[in-house]
């Protein structure tokens, strides 16, 4: 990655929907450049697609959550069952496989607290894998609309 990899990766991510012409302008490059650059972050996985950024409140889920769930027993099988069944819960919008006390961590959009309370009591702590969970309601969400490459990392000391 240099400087115009990540020049371009600022770029797509603010506005994906642009040009290839409007990319290379932008940049300051040939449009034959910005096409070649672009195809090669496709071909190592640097971009992995474009999707539409969507309101949830417009989509009359006004209430998000993250909630902390723990399994037993914790295995392979247990830890993927459960990652695949509740990605295909149309509230979920997130899962996470984490270390430490809590072994998932789920993000949820969903209507009101009636409907979370719902979704807790009867998609949830149904299944027997289920031992226990916290629920936080997020006041607000917000996210880096570019993610930014890192500082280099300084040598390890001799």
């Amino acid at each position: 990655m240099d400087e115009l990899d990540s020049a371009i990766i600022a770029r797509l991510q603010a506005d994906g929907r642009q040009t290839n012409r409007e990319l290379a302008r932008s940049l300051g490059v040939a449009p034959s450049t910005c096409l070649e650059r672009v195809r090669l972050l496709r071909k190592r996985g640097v971009i992995r697609g474009y999707r539409a950024e969507l309101d949830l409140t417009a989509l009359n889920r006004r209430v998000q959550a993250l909630i902390a769930l723990q399994v037993r027993p914790l295995s392979r099988e247990v830890v993927d069952g459960i990652r695949k069944s509740v990605m295909a819960y149309p509230e979920v919008l997130a899962v996470f496989v984490l270390a430490g006390g809590d072994d998932f961590l789920i993000h949820v959009a969903v209507r009101d607290v009636d409907h979370l309370h719902s979704f807790l009591i009867d998609r949830l702590s149904s299944r027997r894998e289920v031992v226990g969970f916290r629920t936080s309601v997020i006041y607000q969400h917000h996210e880096a609309e570019v993610i930014r490459p890192l500082p280099p990392t300084a040598p390890p000391p001799d």
